[in-house]
């Protein structure tokens, strides 16, 4: 599962704003591999719940994984916060690099309604058993 934001995949994003910083190793994420969420795992995971946050983390996960399939190999980390009718991604990490300064990297403001359909839709594939 890909994320985009406006059309755009999030990793062609995260790629810019690394390549732009100056930062080793620029862009190297993927999508997440879905075969081990089941649907209700996965939308609980997306819309940040407590208790499927990632790591340990509250409403932080993990957007997209290393480019060799494995999420925990290089996440791009983000917390998730649900607000009135909006879904927000902010305050982005990268765990093996914490020193990098994610700042200016959005926030990404998503409206409710189309972020649970979207949530939905990715739930309803044949990997997210």
């Amino acid at each position: 599962m890909l994320p985009t934001v406006d059309g755009v995949s999030l990793v062609d994003l995260v790629a810019g704003y690394e390549r732009a910083s100056g930062f080793d190793v620029p862009g190297a994420y993927a999508g997440l591999v879905l075969d081990d969420f089941d649907a209700a795992d996965l939308t609980g995971y997306l819309t940040g719940r407590p208790e499927t946050a990632y790591r340990d983390r509250q409403g932080v996960i993990a957007l997209l994984g290393c480019d060799c399939g494995e999420v925990g190999c290089w996440p791009l980390e983000a917390q998730v916060l649900t607000k009135g009718d909006l879904v927000i991604w902010r305050h982005f990490t990268q765990p093996f690099r914490p020193t990098r300064d994610y700042g200016d990297f959005g926030p990404f403001l998503f409206h409710r309604t189309q972020y649970d359909d979207a949530v939905r839709e990715a739930a309803a594939t044949p990997h997210a058993r």
